[in-house]
C-alpha cells in the first residue's frame, strides 16, 4: 500500500520574506521604480540599481508597500548618511514645476561617477589657502547704511528677501555679517555668485573670516575632486560655508539656513540645457521648506524679482556708497553716427583715445568693453554682397584676425577665410564691423608701450579674470578688453576710465527683456568705477541712440527709473511679471512639415480661453545642420494653465517653461 504523501498548508509570504520595499529615483532620463532590500532604508539614501542592463546610482525616495509584481533589489548601499530631506523636496519640486523627468532632477545633485571608488588625498579640494591673517568677526565693520539694510532683512517676514544696493555700496560686508549670525546659529551658508570670474575675490573675503569653513565648488574641479567634495561636504559634522556658481545650490549641507544669490539678475542663474531650471526659483522654494532665508543680492534687480519683492514688503535699499571718498563718474554720451567724434580711429572716439594716453602717463589703469568676441563679426563679397555663414548654423561667421580663422560662435566650428566668393566667385571679400580681438589689436598700435589685455571667451587657458585678477588689481596691466566677464563684480582699484564701445548693440534682440538686460549690463560697468579708490572716474558710451531712454536711465544710474519704465511696458504687453511663459520649439528637416507642425499645434491650444497664443515664427538660430526650427509663445495669467496646455503635445516639441529671455 502506497503510503499518501501529506501536503503541508502554505507559508505565508511575511514568514520568509523579510525584504522590504523601496521607491528609488535613477540618475537619467527616467522616472520612480520600487525595488526590494532586506534592510531599512532611510529617504536620501544613494544607492546603485538595475535598471535594464545597466546598473544606475539612484536615490531613495521612500519605504513603500510590497506591490503585485516582482521587483528587483537593490544592488548596493553608497553612503549610509542621507542627503538632506530639502534636496529631496527640490527634486520633487523641480519634477512638476519645470515639467522636467525626476531622473534628471537627481542628475543635479550627485556628481558624476558618484559609484565610483576614490582614492583619498590630504590636498583640501576646493578650500582656498588663507595667505591673509584671519580677520576676527568684531572687524567686520558695517556703516550706517549697511546696518540698516542687515535690520532690514533681519525684520522682513518672509523667506526671499531683495538687497538692492547700488554697485559699491558694500554688500559683501552685508553677506558676511548675515554668514557669521548663520554659523552662530550652528547653520550651514551657500552663497551663489554668476561667474567663476567673481568667486575668485568672494572666497577671499569669506576665506578670511571663516577659514576652513569655507568650500568652493567652481567648474575647474576634476570629476574626482567633486566627488571627494561632495562626501567631504555630505559626511560633514559641523556647519559649512560653500560658495560656487549655480549648481552649488545643490550641495548636501546639513542644517541649511542660508542662501545668498549675489548678481541675481545674471542670466547664469538659469540652466537652459536639460534639466531646465531657475536656480533663484529652487533657492526660494528651499528657503520656504526650510525656513531659511534667501538673500538676492544686485544693484539692477531682474524686474520679476524687485516687482515680487516689493508685494512682500521685502525689499531692502542701499543707496549710499560704502567708501566715503566714492563718487558719481563723469559720463560722456559719445555719438556713433557723428564721426567728427571719431578722427584717430574709426573704432575709439578721439576723447576716450585723449583719456586712455593721460591715464597711461599718470599710472591708471582703463577698462574697454565691447560685448562682442572676435575681430570682425561679418564677412561678405563686396560684389555679390554674399554673406559666408556657418555650414552647420547657417549663421554669420566672425574673422579671428591672429589666426586668420572664420569662428561659429554657435557650434565653435572653424574654418580658413576663402580666397574667393564662393558664390561669384569674385576675390573681393571684406570683413565689417568689430570685436575684442580687433580693439585690443588696434589699442596695441596706439599705444605701443602700454600693456594691453584681452579676456574674454577666447582668452586661453590660465589667462582668464579669475587666474589673472591679483595681477590685474596690483597695476600689471594697463588697459583690459574685454566682454561681459571685466564689467561686473570686480573692484579695480587703479581703474579710473571706462570705455562702452556700442552701448545699444542689445537693443534691436527679438526678447522681450532686451533693454533690462541693456540697462544691467551698463549699469554694471558703469559701476567699475567711482568707487572711492582714485581722484577721477569717467565713463564714455559711444552709442548710434544716444537719446534712448535705458541709456539716459543707465548713465543716470536710475535704477527705479528705469523700472517704472520698464513695468509699464510690460503690463501693456502682457509679459512677466503679469504673465506666465511658455516656449514651444520645434525642428523638423522642411521648413513646410515644420509650419505645419506648428500650426496644427496651435490649432489644438486655441481652444482654451485662458491661453494667449502667439502666431508661429522661425527661431533666433532658424536653420541648422538638422533643419528648420519654429516656435510659438504661450502666456497666460495661470501657471497651471500652461502646464496643463504640455499634456499630449507632439514629443517632437521643445517645451521650455519661463524662459529667461525669448531668442
Amino acid at each position: 500500500m502506497v503510503k499518501k504523501r501529506q501536503v503541508r498548508p502554505p507559508v505565508p509570504t511575511s514568514w520568509y520574506n523579510t525584504d522590504m520595499f523601496y521607491e528609488v529615483v535613477p540618475e537619467g532620463r527616467v522616472e520612480s521604480f520600487v525595488y526590494d532590500f532586506h534592510d531599512s532604508l532611510l529617504p536620501g539614501q544613494i544607492v546603485i540599481v538595475p535598471v535594464g542592463k545597466r546598473m544606475l546610482p539612484g536615490v531613495v525616495v521612500k519605504k513603500v508597500a510590497q506591490p503585485d509584481f516582482k521587483t528587483k533589489s537593490i544592488s548596493k548601499i553608497l553612503y549610509s548618511k542621507p542627503l538632506p530631506k530639502h534636496l529631496l523636496d527640490a527634486v520633487k519640486f523641480i519634477h512638476e514645476y519645470y515639467l522636467t523627468p525626476s531622473g534628471q532632477a537627481v542628475s543635479l545633485i550627485l556628481p558624476r561617477g558618484v559609484e565610483k571608488k576614490r582614492r583619498k588625498t590630504e590636498q583640501m579640494f576646493g578650500r582656498t589657502k588663507n595667505n591673509h591673517q584671519a580677520r576676527s568677526i568684531g572687524e567686520i565693520q558695517l556703516n550706517m547704511s549697511q546696518k540698516n539694510a542687515l535690520e532690514g532683512l533681519q525684520k522682513a517676514l518672509c523667506a526671499t528677501k531683495l538687497l538692492f544696493g547700488v554697485t559699491g555700496s558694500g554688500k559683501t560686508n552685508i553677506y558676511l555679517r548675515m554668514a557669521i549670525n548663520a554659523l552662530q546659529d550652528h547653520k550651514s551658508t551657500i552663497l551663489l555668485v554668476p561667474e567663476i570670474a567673481l568667486t575668485g575675490q568672494l572666497v577671499r573675503f569669506f576665506q578670511e573670516v571663516f577659514g576652513d569653513c569655507v568650500i568652493t565648488l567652481h567648474s575647474g574641479l576634476t570629476e574626482s575632486e567633486r566627488h571627494l567634495l561632495f562626501e567631504q561636504i555630505l559626511m560633514a559634522d559641523k556647519p559649512l560655508i560653500i560658495v560656487g556658481a549655480r549648481s552649488a545650490l545643490f550641495a548636501p549641507v546639513s542644517n541649511l539656513g542660508l542662501i545668498i544669490i549675489d548678481e541675481e539678475h545674471d542670466s547664469a542663474f538659469f540652466q537652459d540645457n536639460a534639466p531646465r531650471y531657475s536656480a533663484i526659483r529652487v533657492a526660494s522654494f528651499m528657503a520656504k521648506k526650510l525656513n531659511a532665508s534667501l538673500i538676492l543680492g544686485s544693484a539692477t534687480p531682474r524686474i520679476e524679482d524687485y516687482y515680487l519683492a516689493s508685494t512682500q514688503n521685502a525689499v531692502v535699499s542701499i543707496t549710499k556708497k560704502a567708501k566715503a571718498t566714492a563718487k558719481k563718474p563723469e559720463i560722456r554720451i559719445v555719438d556713433f553716427k557723428n564721426r567728427d567724434n571719431f578722427t584717430k580711429n574709426k573704432y575709439i572716439s578721439s576723447s576716450l583715445l585723449a583719456a586712455i594716453a593721460k591715464n597711461l602717463e599718470q599710472g591708471r589703469q582703463t577698462l574697454i568693453f565691447h560685448n562682442r568676441r572676435g575681430s570682425s563679426p561679418l564677412t561678405i563679397c563686396e560684389k555679390c554682397g554674399e554673406e559666408i555663414l556657418c555650414p552647420n548654423c547657417f549663421l554669420p561667421l566672425t574673422l579671428h584676425a591672429d589666426e586668420y580663422m572664420l569662428h561659429c560662435h554657435t557650434c565653435e566650428r572653424k574654418l580658413p577665410v576663402p580666397m574667393v566668393c564662393p558664390k561669384c566667385g569674385a576675390p573681393g571679400l571684406i570683413h565689417k564691423g568689430f570685436g575684442t580681438k580687433l580693439l585690443e589689436s588696434e589699442l596695441k598700435k596706439m599705444f605701443p608701450s602700454a600693456r594691453v589685455k584681452r579676456f574674454d571667451a577666447d582668452s586661453k587657458k590660465g589667462e582668464g579674470m579669475d587666474t589673472q585678477y591679483l595681477a590685474v588689481k596690483e597695476g600689471e596691466v594697463d588697459i583690459l578688453v574685454g566682454t561681459q566677464t571685466i564689467a561686473k563684480g570686480l573692484d579695480l582699484p587703479k581703474l579710473s576710465t571706462v570705455g562702452v564701445m556700442q552701448a545699444d548693440a542689445g537693443l534691436s534682440l527679438p526678447d522681450y527683456a532686451a533693454e533690462e538686460r541693456t540697462f544691467q549690463l551698463l549699469t554694471q560697468v558703469i559701476g567699475r568705477v567711482g568707487r572711492g579708490h582714485t581722484d577721477k572716474a569717467e565713463v564714455f558710451i559711444q552709442t548710434y541712440r544716444p537719446e534712448h531712454p535705458v541709456i539716459k536711465f543707465a548713465t543716470d544710474e536710475d535704477y527705479l527709473g528705469f523700472y517704472n519704465y520698464a513695468i509699464s511696458q510690460r503690463k501693456k504687453s502682457g509679459f512677466p511679471p503679469f504673465r506666465f511663459i511658455l516656449k514651444l520649439e520645434i525642428t523638423m528637416k522642411t521648413e513646410r512639415i515644420v509650419i505645419q507642425k506648428v500650426q496644427a499645434l496651435i490649432h489644438k491650444l486655441s481652444g482654451d480661453s485662458r491661453l494667449i497664443i502667439s502666431p508661429p515664427f522661425p527661431a533666433f538660430h532658424e536653420r541648422t545642420v538638422k533643419g528648420y526650427t519654429w516656435q510659438i509663445i504661450v502666456r497666460s495669467r495661470q501657471r497651471k494653465a500652461l502646464i496643463q496646455a504640455c499634456d499630449g503635445i507632439d514629443k517632437s516639441f521643445k517645451i521650455t517653461l519661463d524662459p529667461p529671455g525669448l531668442l
